[in-house]
């Protein structure tokens, strides 16, 4: 064995340990997810506890797709006949190199694609794979009855967010057929949408929830800056700060609670220490009620607003959203962008979304 294959090796073992990393699990089929070759023999048959498997990720908020080298319409019929299709998101089924389909999972999904595993029979692919992809946890199907056990596919918190997320993200393949769809201006779809936003202070039970935003979310956050659930509790609970969190819905259905804020309250100025959105609602513009509603409090407050801002290769979309919003940089601290809004004027809220309160 070459030592750089032994470095892959060791990165592989270490990657089951890491607690809670795996956000999409993505299967191959023949020989991994059934036995027998479907286009050799149609009658294929799923493999011992794969099903049980797949209902516990699936229970566990760890989404799942595929990558195989198949013909899709014989394959998805399979899986109907199987009744297990609705478990995968954005299936790849083609006869691309199995890398470049977990690309587009990832990039479809849209999440790191460190958090993505991708289970195969075949040494070929999973090299393949992990040669492209070095951070993809790639798995032998022969681990198929201990993935379960690997820290990696355990969350901390399994919360009632986290149990809907297939569906969320289903509901979400729904809006964006019909967004593609749509004909006008993209504010007059926003208004079709009927959204409403809600906003209020973090209850002891939104803790949970709270906590694996924190962890899950990179790309639409402004800090990066993660807290556990005792110090988001102690947190919550503080005279100085307000720790904020907004829940979505629309006519398809709810998108969960998908952001959260934690605002440093001092006598003559408010900081926004961190602002963090669900990628899945990127395209509505709620970074910015948000931000309205804060620098709103704050004027009511009759305090300046600060915002701090941590760049890095993901999260360029929410300093925009700060700049969009008025806010202009005041100064830096090593990386650390400190931005201010003196709330004197403040852009109107969107007419396209109803926003209710509850402080």
């Amino acid at each position: 064995m070459s030592s750089q294959a032994e470095v892959i090796s060791q990165d592989q073992l270490d990657a089951r340990q890491q607690g809670g990393k795996i956000k999409c699990l993505v299967w191959d089929l023949d020989h991994t997810l059934w036995n027998g070759v479907l286009l050799e023999n149609s009658d294929v048959h799923l493999r011992d506890q794969v099903i049980s498997v797949m209902e516990e990720l699936d229970a566990r908020g760890i989404l799942q797709s595929i990558a195989s080298k198949n013909d899709y319409d014989h394959a998805m019929d399979k899986l109907k006949e199987y009744g297990i299709d609705h478990f995968f998101i954005y299936p790849q089924i083609n006869w691309n190199r199995k890398s470049l389909s977990i690309q587009q999972i990832a990039e479809s999904i849209n999440i790191g694609i460190d958090s993505l595993a991708f289970i195969d029979d075949q040494p070929f692919e999973r090299e393949e794979v992990a040669h492209t992809h070095p951070s993809v946890l790639c798995l032998d199907a022969e681990e198929l009855l201990q993935i379960l056990d690997y820290p990696a596919f355990k969350p901390r918190f399994v919360t009632e967010d986290s149990k809907l997320r297939r569906v969320l993200y289903q509901t979400d393949l729904e809006r964006k057929k019909v967004e593609e769809e749509y004909v006008g201006p993209q504010a007059d779809f926003l208004a079709s949408l009927q959204m409403k936003v809600r906003i209020g202070r973090v209850q002891p039970g939104d803790l949970q929830r709270a906590e694996e935003l924190t962890v899950r979310t990179h790309q639409l956050n402004t800090t990066g800056y993660t807290y556990s659930y005792e110090e988001l509790d102690e947190l919550r609970q503080s005279d100085s700060h307000l720790l904020l969190i907004a829940s979505l819905d629309d006519k398809y259905g709810t998108y969960g609670k998908i952001g959260l804020t934690m605002l440093e309250c001092r006598e003559e100025v408010w900081t926004i220490k961190l602002l963090l959105l669900s990628c899945r609602v990127m395209s509505r513009g709620i970074g910015g009620i948000l931000i309205n509603q804060l620098l709103r409090m704050a004027k009511e407050a009759q305090v300046r607003l600060r915002a701090e801002f941590l760049p890095n290769s993901r999260n360029r979309m929410m300093y925009i959203t700060y700049k969009f919003a008025g806010f202009q940089e005041v100064q830096k601290q090593g990386n650390l962008v400190i931005l201010e809004h003196d709330v004197s004027l403040i852009p109107a809220a969107p007419e396209y979304v109803d926003v209710e309160v509850s402080l």
